[in-house]
């Protein structure tokens, strides 16, 4: 079998040696993975590979002799009828050792200058970098496939480790605001910055895609990583905080020092269960979900502080009514005087109808306050027949705007995705519903009873697609929810109401 990473490195290395061809055959080859490897003097193989580990080289090689992130060690009494080749680390050939054909080395060389191969000698330094990787090796075999960040007898792993706790330390210090918002946010909604978190790492490559497509918003792509980078580490920062705090609770309101404790001791709690193996990895992945999670939640509520709603406007109290004065009637005038029967059936005559329509189908009245929150909310039968008639109104439009002849090749799927996405929020944020929406009587409006902006009616898209990708879950969602909301209308903060045949669209 011959692994590709293998057939890659070698043919890298040949290609840009401009060499001979390297032809490695894996009929019976002494092959180590993560071990090193020794041929005595008296020893022979047919190839040797070797993958980060060191190779010793003293017998007689048929063929070749490839080491990938590994030192080799070519003896005086060594002969290799191939080719050597070594990929990021050194070589050290002894004054006596033969090889037959080529020696391509991507890093060091030291052989002595009688040294002579039959083929081509090529070397490419990498200014030490060899070293460097040869020293990620033991953390890769006892760091990342136990699942631990920290290895604790790596003196460099600790080295990273300080300087990640002195980076968050200075965010701590500097943005105590923010971090203070994430570590109350975690305290009072920990699932929801969850789910926040989720929503935020699986529409940060769909945003950046739909960026990159509309060409005018491949600017806006690298201020969109900045801002993911940095929410995501003032998220880790609060994460921290969260921790120890939970553990030695702050006053209301904490000072400096006490947000500092908090740090500091959640820290080293992350830290200790960062050289768990398993543990480890699962700590740091639910640190920058929740973290994530924490900064987008505090980021919209100071937006909204910022940017508060205006104030409804208030109607005006109604003049009193000033009862009429009562009307003497002389006793015994039969004129005056009203049967009771009259009486009776003068109460049950229907109001007098100016105009003569029916109040069926009289046009509503204006709105006022909040009164289209006493509609009823759409059942899912209801949305359901409105979302099939515009996902065949959206085929239409995505066979008419054909993207793959402005930007070359291009996905139906991925077409589709777009055209339904730039649909939905463009009709909910101008009539407040889609054209199956209208013709389903459903209206989409905010919890307050308000209009959708551009804004909500953006998230109520993306986190559409976050409904969607989990096997529909999201939709399925309105079945048990007691408001009717699937998962994008509890993240949008919207309703979807019945409204009136009548109503204005």
């Amino acid at each position: 079998m011959k692994p590709a990473i293998l057939a890659f490195a070698i043919v890298l290395a040949a290609g840009s040696a401009a060499a001979q061809d390297i032809n490695v055959r894996f009929d019976n080859p002494s092959l180590r993975i993560l071990e090193n490897y020794t041929l005595g003097p008296q020893d022979t193989a047919r190839n040797v590979v070797v993958i980060f580990g060191d190779a010793n080289i003293q017998g007689h090689v048929d063929e070749d002799v490839v080491v990938i992130l590994g030192r080799a060690d070519i003896g005086a009494t060594a002969v290799i009828d191939g080719s050597l080749a070594v990929i990021g680390g050194t070589v050290t050939v002894a004054d006596g050792a033969r090889v037959q054909r080529d020696v391509v080395a991507i890093g060091q060389l030291h052989a002595p200058p009688a040294f002579a191969p039959g083929g081509q000698q090529v070397v490419i330094g990498t200014l030490g970098i060899d070293e460097r990787l040869r020293g990620i090796v033991p953390w890769l075999t006892r760091g990342l496939l136990l699942g631990r960040p920290i290895v604790p007898d790596l003196r460099w792993v600790w080295i990273v480790a300080a300087a990640f706790f002195l980076l968050n330390l200075l965010f701590s210090l500097v943005l105590d605001t923010p971090v203070r918002a994430c570590a109350t946010t975690l305290r009072a909604t920990p699932m929801s910055a969850f789910l926040v978190g989720l929503l935020v790492l699986l529409l940060a490559g769909p945003l950046c895609l739909l960026l990159a497509i509309s060409v005018i918003g491949i600017a806006v792509i690298p201020f969109l990583l900045c801002a993911l980078v940095l929410a995501a580490i003032i998220g880790r920062v609060g994460f921290a905080r969260w921790i120890g705090m939970s553990v030695v609770h702050e006053t209301e309101p904490p000072s400096r020092g006490q947000a500092l404790r908090s740090f500091v001791l959640g820290s080293a709690l992350m830290c200790a269960s960062y050289m768990v193996p398993i543990l480890g990895f699962i700590v740091w992945a639910l640190a920058g979900v929740f973290g994530l999670g924490a900064a987008a939640i505090a980021f919209f509520a100071a937006y909204r502080r910022e940017n508060p709603k205006r104030p409804k406007p208030t109607p005006a109290p109604a003049p009193p009514t000033v009862p009429a004065p009562p009307v003497a009637v002389p006793v015994g005038d039969p004129a005056a005087e009203t049967p009771l029967n009259a009486v009776a059936a003068a109460s049950d005559a229907p109001a007098y109808d100016p105009g003569g329509i029916p109040e069926n189908d009289r046009p509503p009245t204006t709105v006022r306050g909040n009164s289209i929150l006493s509609f009823s909310h759409a059942t899912f039968f209801e949305r359901l027949a409105a979302f099939a008639l515009d996902v065949v109104l959206i085929a239409i439009l995505a066979q008419i705007v054909r993207l793959d002849r402005l930007f070359g090749e291009w996905s139906p799927d991925g077409n589709l995705l777009l055209v339904a996405l730039v649909y939905h929020i463009a009709f909910w944020t101008w009539k407040q519903t889609t054209v199956g929406g209208i013709i389903c009587q459903l209206r989409v409006i905010r919890i307050d009873g308000a209009p959708l902006r551009f804004a909500e009616a953006f998230i109520r898209g993306l986190s559409g697609i976050f409904s969607l990708v989990f096997a529909g879950i999201g939709f399925l969602w309105i079945l048990r929810d007691p408001e009717r909301q699937a998962w994008h209308d509890r993240i949008a903060g919207t309703f979807v109401v019945n409204v009136p045949r009548n109503w204005p669209i």
